[in-house]
């Protein structure tokens, strides 16, 4: 990593809001509910599916747990009344996952019967490493109950081929990740070669046990070789697809659906963006750049 993109990872807490709101804008379809349907349409016209998130982890009280569900309960309605190929992606500690684990099952449970109800798909989510444990055991209780949800999992902690193998045998959809979350060395992967193999060897495991598998990637060559390990398990289009950030590597998009690959992108939105923010920019810092240029940059009169 260049000298510049450190100071800029270091830098980013201390960004001032509006020029952080800049930096932010590629990642983000906005503020408001409306904001993200606009974007959902305007993904369906060019042809790709969509997966909606409101933005938000870490919640303090059961009030705003149960808060966040009615918005999500909203939001699936509203994809639902515009007849959206779009699913719902929610993160447990935005559901209460902190304040204990009986609350944040609760809340997943009315979630999910709301989104079947609209015949519509619910993620579980995977944040850091301390709450995967309690993140899986919630799952695997949803899975008792509802066809409906799936999960995540990620490739740079050592423990995810484990895990793959302990999760119940029967109908599973994984959104395969690398993982955005600077874990520790001690219990995850840290060189980017090592990420992509551990990557493959999971997807290798899962569509092996007959998963679903969602591809979340924009690395290309890794996304060749989830390719050609699908062909060589004979494994059909239905069995996977590409999914994809909002505002990363759109040129990826277009090559891969092109190819005949479906690829849905993951659009995030509401007024808790920061951290998310942070954590794309993290991996982004490039990005910074061209935003402080063109701030920097003089206007012509």
């Amino acid at each position: 990593m260049a000298v510049f993109d450190k100071l800029a990872v270091a830098s980013l807490p201390y960004i001032p809001r509006p020029i952080m709101r800049r930096l932010a804008a590629r990642y983000i379809a906005g503020d408001h509910l409306d904001d993200a349907l606009a974007k959902l349409e305007e993904l369906a016209r060019a042809g790709h599916p969509g997966i909606l998130d409101i933005l938000g982890e870490n919640v303090s009280t059961e009030a705003e747990a149960r808060a966040v569900v009615g918005e999500y309960e909203s939001a699936a309605r509203a994809v639902a009344a515009r007849g959206l190929d779009a699913y719902v992606s929610v993160k447990p500690t935005h559901l209460g996952l902190a304040l204990g684990e009986p609350l944040c099952l609760e809340l997943y449970r009315a979630l999910a019967r709301r989104c079947r109800e609209l015949r519509l798909f619910l993620r579980v989510e995977m944040e850091d490493h301390p709450t995967t444990d309690a993140t899986l055991r919630v799952f695997e209780a949803l899975r008792d109950d509802f066809e409906n949800v799936g999960i995540v999992l990620q490739s740079r902690l050592f423990r995810t081929p484990e895990d793959v193998r302990r999760i119940a045998v029967r109908p599973i959809d994984v959104r395969m990740v690398k993982g955005i979350y600077l874990e520790p060395p001690e219990i995850a992967h840290t060189d980017p070669v090592k990420i992509r193999e551990a990557y493959l060897e999971c997807t290798r495991m899962l569509f092996e046990r007959g998963a679903r598998v969602s591809l979340a990637t924009h690395d290309e060559v890794l996304a060749d070789r989830c390719v050609a390990l699908a062909r060589e398990l004979g494994r059909g289009p239905s069995d996977f697809e590409f999914q994809v950030l909002l505002g990363v590597r759109e040129e990826l998009w277009s090559r891969w659906r092109a190819a005949g690959h479906q690829v849905r992108v993951y659009v995030p939105f509401g007024p808790e963006w920061r951290p998310y923010s942070q954590r794309r920019l993290r991996k982004n810092p490039q990005i910074m750049r061209h935003v402080l240029r063109d701030l920097l940059r003089p206007r012509r009169r």
